[in-house]
């Protein structure tokens, strides 16, 4: 939409200094102006909403990534969503293929016309129709435990099955329950409902039993994911979001790739939390060469660094405080450096690898060791510019082609790496985001995106690198799909539990497991599906072992 007030366009003859320094100030006092507009009609959408009216429509995103996609070879964008002008592509499975061949018949009932068969009439066999019903009835089992006394007057008594922990409900209805809340996201007072129409007496407090009861194995599986993925991959991104607790405003960390997601909800977003959150286990603080260089870097003063250099190893964070109390270290700011060195050197020294890359939106927290940046995000800084004039928009939409172009062509080097493409590459990264346009705010914008060059072109030297954090922000919607309808969680096992399923079924979801065959076999121990830790081993050593 056009602007009714638009910023004149002054010649470059008259832009002395002065003149550049109040298009400036001009420049940011209206985006201030437009950005508290926007906020104020954010505000009237959720009073909107909350009266019962309808918000406001959203617009779409920038769409870069489909964009960009190849072509297949119908002409159509490889990426779901893309625009085609033939119509839109089929869904992934919607091609044409037997709809009951596969299909277990449980029950064939023969079914004769409908009118008195003629003299004569001759069998000529049958017209099948295969229907597809579910049928979900109470199943009570009274197990009869026998009693018996031995001559020396001992009484031995039956043993119930392991899957009932010895509990009154049985293992499908604890698998039916697990899936319903945590797969989708049904709450424990409509599971409560259900369950009692359908003839379960149940109470409320029986269903959280179920949620949070003998959960110990599941758990510690979704601590082992976290231990086996860093040890196997290549790289992974990260992501945070909101996650209440205890009434109290909190985040939730995921880190994940193809092959797995990890959940952890705390009260802290910091690179202090992260850094814990990677060691996955005990808190360890060590020195190193690692740690040194790292503080070093953020500016740790000399006598400081003096302080810590008769530490060796420090295993949990209340002895680490300690330590730090007795070298009477009172700076918010040093015991922050000091704390974050000293868990990236425990972090090394447990085997992370240097050459696994962190790739994220550009939050701070996550920026350590080798890291990449998400292009997506990078590219939405320039989408979410608001220009004052046409020829400001000119500028922004040359610019977004510019861009969208390279990184195009750094999705295609991705797939068919080419060293001698690298020196081009860079050179157009250095055009794009180096150019001076009649748009100061934009000119500051690609100013700060040049200085993240090594993190948005690390692609050239690791293709296996992914361009963006599109899977991470796809695995922790959930968590703001729950946010919206549970709020948050009590107690902290109800943590746990949450994060802890949540992990366990988006992992499930990209090694092509099923939950609800997954859960099964965990709660009635059959061991047909294998720990998820492993078959995450195996994933990565066949991509290794594929050139």
């Amino acid at each position: 939409m056009a602007d009714p007030n638009p910023l004149p366009v002054i010649p470059e003859t008259e832009r002395t200094p002065l003149v550049e320094v109040l298009l400036a100030r001009i420049e940011r006092l209206l985006e201030e102006q437009r950005r508290q507009a926007e906020l104020i009609g954010q505000l009237r959408d959720e009073i909107a909403v909350l009266k019962g009216e309808k918000a406001r429509p959203k617009f779409k995103p920038s769409g870069m990534e489909q964009q960009t996609e190849p072509e297949t070879s119908d002409g159509d964008a490889g990426a779901a969503g893309a625009d085609a002008t033939d119509g839109p592509a089929k869904r992934p499975g919607s091609a044409k293929r037997p709809k009951t061949a596969q299909l277990t018949i449980h029950e064939s009932v023969r079914v004769p016309p409908g009118v008195e068969l003629p003299a004569g009439s001759r069998f000529k066999g049958y017209r099948d129709f295969v229907v597809q019903d579910l049928r979900i009835t109470p199943h009570n089992t009274r197990y009869r435990l026998e009693v018996w006394q031995t001559p020396d007057g001992e009484q031995l008594v039956g043993t119930l099955p392991s899957d009932l922990f010895g509990g009154h409900f049985g293992a499908e209805l604890r698998r039916y329950v697990l899936y319903q809340h945590h797969h989708c996201q049904v709450t424990q007072p409509l599971l409560h409902e259900q369950l009692r129409a359908w003839g379960i007496d149940i109470s409320a407090g029986q269903i959280d039993a179920l949620l949070t009861g003998h959960t110990g194995a599941f758990l510690a599986e979704k601590d082992q994911l976290l231990t086996t993925a860093l040890e196997v991959s290549r790289w992974i991104s990260v992501d945070d979001s909101g996650a209440r607790h205890q009434g109290r405003n909190g985040y939730v960390t995921q880190i994940g790739n193809d092959w797995f997601a990890w959940f952890a909800s705390t009260y802290s977003k910091s690179r202090i939390n992260f850094l814990q959150l990677l060691q996955a286990g005990e808190r360890r603080y060590s020195l190193n060469a690692h740690a040194l260089d790292y503080w070093c870097e953020e500016g740790l003063p000399a006598a400081a660094r003096r302080q810590l250099q008769s530490l060796t190893t420090i295993a949990g964070t209340p002895a680490w405080e300690a330590h730090l109390d007795a070298l009477g270290m009172t700076s918010v700011r040093h015991r922050r450096i000091a704390t974050e060195g000293a868990l990236l050197g425990g972090l090394i020294e447990q085997g992370f690898s240097l050459d696994l890359a962190i790739i994220s939106d550009g939050a701070g927290q996550f920026a350590i060791l080798l890291h990449a940046l998400c292009w997506v995000h990078a590219e939405r800084l320039v989408h979410k510019l608001i220009p004052l004039n046409d020829r400001q928009r000119a500028d922004q939409a040359r610019v977004r082609g510019e861009i969208w172009d390279l990184y195009a062509d750094l999705k295609a080097y991705r797939r068919n790496p080419d060293p001698a493409l690298r020196s081009g590459l860079e050179a157009r990264f250095d055009a794009i985001f180096t150019q001076r346009t009649s748009y100061t705010t934009l000119d500051r914008t690609l100013k700060r995106l040049h200085t993240h060059k090594s993190e948005l072109l690390l692609v050239l030297e690791r293709p296996d690198l992914v361009l963006h954090t599109n899977g991470s922000e796809g695995d922790i919607r959930g968590f703001v799909k729950w946010r919206k309808i549970s709020g948050g969680t009590r107690s902290d096992l109800g943590k746990d539990c949450r994060d802890g399923f949540a992990s366990l079924k988006k992992t499930c979801r990209k090694l092509g497991i099923s939950f609800w065959d997954y859960l099964g076999d965990r709660i009635k121990q059959l061991g047909t599906v294998p720990l998820l830790p492993d078959v995450i081993r195996e994933r990565a050593l066949a991509a290794s072992a594929t050139p």
